[in-house]
């Protein structure tokens, strides 16, 4: 071998070490900063988002609203989050990842306190439209920082890890704010939820490392669509779209008319003990995390579709009048909405190949149009046929996704 040959693969060995040094490995202090601070930052983003849904019973009592009606406090922040999407993942593309959401949050926890002081409908209506709008900053550059910033071989654990924070605040700003209305108000429920949210964001400011491997992008209209195109047009990643809307709009579906139906007959819980219910949430902690080793094993298509499984099967369960039997249903729905949820973000990051903060920002802003739509669509079936009503709609949606899934061409993992 020449000389010249010789250098050669050295500066290749040399350029590959130097690569792999970018990432953020599992055992860094590095690592645990990220996990804090993304952990810190999916507490007060999903605290602020769905610290209203335990709270949508007061909102029909004391605004005389249809539970439909009522459910448009948290449609109207995930509607307007979904659109901030479609902007927010190419302003980080150009202007950074960390810079995007640390504005978003500052201004998501000003506005969330700012609706604690509002004494009309339409006035709640219109700042959860903009605190929702101001998240997405938050939630469509996330895990566009973790792919970019973690190793390979630790990314489904870290994104699982980060879904795992987004659980316990969802869980958090359920519980946090039922207890709350039952004993204050709702607007003292917003506003500290608001100033806990307010610590979680300066943390995640101190705590976040730059980034390592952003490279910015030019703003151009022409590219961003060619782009869009490109993600639509590939066959993986428009199913993943499609997944993400019928996951969590099944999801929130659930968990906006489950408080309806145990504060009537035969069970007639009071708002405490209905945010007790959230708790269920907390099982996402755990299977989030041990998505990513069963993806290992079985591959992401199967252990999707098994995920979706188990949320159907869930739904089953809670058909029995025995409240026993509806925690352990609801257990069950979530552990295997979390999963799915796991497997197809990750599935997102590994899969597109340019502008992945365009490829998170539409498979979220999917995410939360099935929030907002299905969400509030599924009050017609709540009208029609209560829980069965409820029930039959999400078991449909969810089949529908299985089959979507199983037709993917399995050597497209």
């Amino acid at each position: 071998m020449s000389d010249f040959s010789k250098n050669c693969n050295k500066n290749n060995v040399v350029n590959t070490f130097n690569n792999e040094k970018k990432y953020i490995d599992r055992t860094t202090i590095k690592f645990k900063k990220v996990i804090i601070a993304l952990f810190s930052a999916g507490l007060a983003t999903f605290s602020i988002l769905y610290c209203v849904q335990p709270i949508l019973p007061t909102f029909s009592s004391e605004f005389h609203l249809t539970p439909a009606q009522s459910s448009l406090s948290l449609s109207a922040a995930t509607a307007s989050m979904a659109i901030g999407m479609l902007f927010t993942g190419s302003l980080s593309d150009t202007f950074g990842r960390k810079i995007v959401m640390s504005t978003s949050l500052l201004l998501a926890t000003s506005l969330t306190i700012l609706c604690s002081a509002m004494h009309t409908w339409i006035e709640i209506i219109t700042l959860r439209m903009l605190t929702g709008l101001t998240l997405s900053g938050v939630a469509a550059v996330a895990m566009t920082y973790l792919s970019e910033e973690m190793h390979p071989d630790v990314l489904p654990f870290a994104i699982g890890l980060y879904i795992s924070g987004n659980t316990i605040g969802g869980f958090s700003g359920r519980f946090l704010s039922s207890v709350l209305v039952n004993y204050f108000s709702w607007e003292k429920s917003l506003l500290i939820i608001g100033l806990v949210s307010l610590t979680g964001s300066l943390l995640f400011l101190f705590l976040l490392p730059n980034s390592n491997n952003f490279n910015s992008i030019s703003l151009k209209p022409n590219k961003i669509m060619h782009s869009f195109f490109l993600q639509c047009n590939d066959q993986v990643l428009s199913v993943l779209f499609f997944i993400g809307f019928i996951l969590m709009g099944s999801f929130v579906t659930l968990f906006n008319y489950v408080g309806y139906r145990l504060m009537i007959k035969p069970f007639f819980l009071n708002q405490v003990v209905i945010g007790l219910l959230s708790i269920v949430y907390l099982t996402g902690a755990y299977s989030s995390p041990k998505a990513s080793e069963f993806i290992v094993l079985y591959g992401r298509k199967k252990v999707l579709i098994y995920s979706l499984l188990m949320m159907v099967i869930g739904i089953f369960i809670t058909q029995w009048n025995i409240l026993v039997f509806i925690i352990f249903g609801l257990m069950l729905f979530s552990s295997g909405f979390f999963a799915a949820h796991s497997i197809s973000s990750s599935w997102i990051g590994y899969r597109s190949k340019i502008a992945k903060g365009q490829a998170s920002s539409l498979y979220l802003c999917c995410y939360y149009l099935g929030s907002s739509i299905l969400g509030t669509f599924g009050g017609i079936f709540w009208s029609i046929g209560n829980w069965v009503g409820i029930s039959i709609f999400i078991v449909m949606i969810l089949l529908f996704g299985m089959r979507i899934v199983y037709r993917i061409n399995i050597s497209m993992e």
